[in-house]
């Protein structure tokens, strides 16, 4: 019996692929006995995959390259195709946001807030999802096969809820505002990734949408929190291996006839 949710043999990219969820997705596609490419910009050699990733790292390989560089992204998916052969799916992941702890011009109202960040989130989270779709998409299509997931986020479908940061100005008397850049690139991914489902339709290339909402990790305060959770019908956020299975779903032929979609798995938050 054929396991259509299978990805066994696959070769999957996965940019991002060394931080919180990219860890989480490249070591769950590993174990389901993907061949896992990991797009990183910084350097990873065979010792420290072994140690980050001891049950898998056979599966497990590491290319150098900025989702902000071309001519890098073009080298790595060249030296993939010559390891492994053309990916089969790729998991557009990377991605960066202000920082919580980051400094008040980060998080300034929006009448203040400086065009450098804008550029540095945009140049990542849709720009650089533009470049690699560009680099791997056309080899796949070339193949006429492929999966292309792209890692979005409530904000590209919602607002953010300001009033679940004014807990920040009461306790440090300074301003803090959920920056425009995020919610705007995540926002810009929706149509992306139709554009793209469109375009490489009748080429046997899917491209589909994930929006996530929050998950558990240490980095948020206690005061944000009990404000979320207020907000998600389900009362908690995402432990930090739930958004494996999605991810799995897009990238084996159980999804075969879904293309231009938004899967939002976000414990009901957009349902209020």
């Amino acid at each position: 019996m054929v396991d259509i949710f299978s990805v066994k043999d696959k070769v999957i990219i996965v940019t991002g692929g060394l931080g919180q969820l990219g860890t989480q997705f490249s070591q769950s596609l590993a174990k389901a006995g993907a061949k896992v490419a990991i797009y990183s910009r910084r350097p990873f050699d065979r010792n420290q995959i072994a140690e980050k990733f001891p049950d898998v790292a056979d599966n497990i390989r590491v290319y150098v390259a900025s989702v902000t560089d071309k001519e890098a992204l073009q080298k790595a998916t060249d030296q993939l195709i010559a390891d492994w052969g053309v990916p089969d799916v790729l998991v557009n992941n990377a991605g960066i946001d202000s920082k919580p702890d980051g400094s008040a011009e980060q998080n300034a109202p929006f009448e203040d807030y400086p065009q450098r960040y804008w550029d540095e989130i945009i140049d990542t989270n849709l720009t650089g999802v533009m470049l690699t779709s560009q680099v791997v998409g056309s080899k796949m299509a070339e193949k006429g096969r492929g999966s292309i997931i792209n890692v979005g986020s409530i904000y590209g479908m919602v607002s953010p809820n300001q009033a679940l940061y004014a807990y920040r100005e009461e306790r440090d008397g300074v301003p803090f505002v959920k920056a425009i850049s995020y919610a705007a690139s995540k926002s810009g991914l929706l149509n992306l990734t139709r554009y793209l489902a469109t375009y490489w339709g009748t080429k046997g290339v899917r491209t589909n949408l994930i929006s996530f909402g929050g998950v558990k990790t240490a980095s948020f305060d206690k005061e944000f929190i009990d404000a979320f959770l207020d907000r998600v019908p389900m009362r908690r956020q995402a432990e930090i291996d739930e958004y494996n299975g999605v991810i799995r779903f897009l990238a084996s032929d159980a999804s075969s006839y879904m293309t231009g979609s938004n899967v939002v798995v976000d414990g009901g938050f957009t349902a209020w």
